[in-house]
């Protein structure tokens, strides 16, 4: 996978960018490695005629964590859609505010978000999941607490560099069009 080029790529803290974003590439494979397992022997089952009883349940699981992870993932990449042609037009210094403004508000968004999933933690305290009665839905839930805060350590990684100056608020397009001529 393509490492994010960072401008001061020297600095602690866009060191510790690339170790956490190669921690969430292994994670995030490790989960695409057990979902693409899971869902063979599913199927082999099935075909065999004695369907396995969790497979469904857990495969929809897995995919919900996959997403989940490879969100944190991308917000570290800083691969994840926006419209950097609206911003571009704008002129340098509103450029570096609205970068600042947008980047404060998904930080926002996912301190509530967190917040949220924390919460709803005892409401599950007592399920499970259906076919694995053993395995309680706060296991399978925590991934909302756990991917809120992922990619708030990201996020607020990349605020610091927009308030220091060293990226732009449409670096995410840069990032993608240098990975795409890399390909070519």
């Amino acid at each position: 996978m393509h490492n994010i080029p960072t401008p001061g790529t020297g600095s602690a803290m866009h060191r510790f960018r690339d170790r956490y974003g190669l921690l969430l590439e292994w994670v995030v494979m490790f989960l695409m490695v057990v979902l693409a397992v899971e869902v063979t022997l599913g199927i082999v089952f099935r075909m065999s005629g004695s369907a396995l009883v969790w497979y469904d349940e857990v495969a929809s699981v897995l995919l919900a964590w996959l997403t989940f992870y490879g969100s944190a993932l991308a917000s570290v990449k800083r691969a994840h859609i926006g419209c950097p042609e609206v911003v571009e037009q704008f002129p340098a210094a509103l450029k570096r505010v609205v970068g600042i403004v947008g980047q404060v508000l998904v930080i926002l968004f996912f301190a509530l978000l967190g917040w949220v999933g924390l919460s709803i933690m005892p409401v599950l305290a007592g399920d499970a999941l259906v076919s694995l009665p053993w395995v309680p839905m706060n296991v399978v839930q925590s991934v909302i607490p756990i991917s809120s805060a992922l990619i708030l350590v990201a996020e607020v990684m990349f605020l610091i560099d927009l308030i220091d100056g060293r990226a732009t608020a449409s670096a995410s397009a840069a990032v993608a069009a240098s990975e795409m001529q890399s390909t070519e």
